[in-house]
């Protein structure tokens, strides 16, 4: 596991070649091709109201050099990423996270947080398997529904039930370039996707509630 570099405020994973990612992310989002995929740790000074995050972040990429890359911007402490390795079968998954739950937020439901309150759950997933496009959606699909079953486990109250995630979560999948249409959770793909970024978010939001979560408690009676 040693394609991550942490140089703080910056996590960088590095994926070994470039390779197909798919994302929602602010930089670079869609299908595209990179070999890296970073992360950008803010505070709320970094960002006031009236400024274009986009042309700031814009900026701060292409003075890493790292304007190529898919990038996810956090306010979590990027010191406490997280990640996974499973195989099965011929299949390797490998995924790093961080994870703010803040801002958590539950499925259907939505809370007005005045802007104040940012966490975010930011999921990378590199695989060795070929997929091509309609692969690659359903991989993501997968790791989605993973991130929201390590959250769920988690048990971050919620005013309706549990958290499902927060509101402003990012995932980012990449794979080379290949046939395989299919990554379902009856596929060694979707069960080593599945099985890495569980575990990963696991572990993250287990480390958020024993850090944030417990000074959130502690000042404002709740978690």
């Amino acid at each position: 596991m040693s394609d991550v570099t942490l140089e703080r405020p910056w996590l960088t994973f590095d994926l070994g070649r470039d390779m197909r990612i798919l994302s929602w992310a602010i930089n670079r989002p869609g299908f595209v091709i990179s070999r890296r995929i970073v992360w950008r740790e803010v505070r709320n000074a970094d960002l006031p109201k009236d400024m274009d995050v986009r042309e700031w972040f814009d900026g701060a990429l292409q003075l890493q050099g790292y304007e190529d890359a898919v990038a996810f911007l956090t306010s979590r402490d990027v010191s406490f990423f997280t990640q996974n390795s499973a195989k099965v079968g011929c299949t390797a998954a490998h995924c790093v996270a961080t994870v703010g739950l803040s801002n958590a937020e539950r499925v259907g439901s939505r809370v007005d947080r005045q802007a104040q309150d940012w966490g975010t759950i930011n999921v990378a997933v590199r695989l060795n398997r070929g997929l091509s496009q309609t692969g690659l959606i359903e991989t993501l699909s997968i790791a989605t529904q993973a991130r929201t079953a390590a959250i769920i486990d988690a048990g971050v109250p919620f005013a309706r039930g549990l958290a499902t995630g927060t509101g402003t979560d990012c995932i980012a999948v990449a794979a080379p370039k290949g046939p395989q249409d299919y990554a379902g959770l009856h596929t060694d793909i979707g069960e080593a996707v599945g099985l890495a970024v569980y575990r990963a978010t696991t572990l993250g939001a287990r480390q958020w509630k024993s850090d944030v979560g417990s000074i959130q408690k502690r000042e404002t009676g709740h978690a």
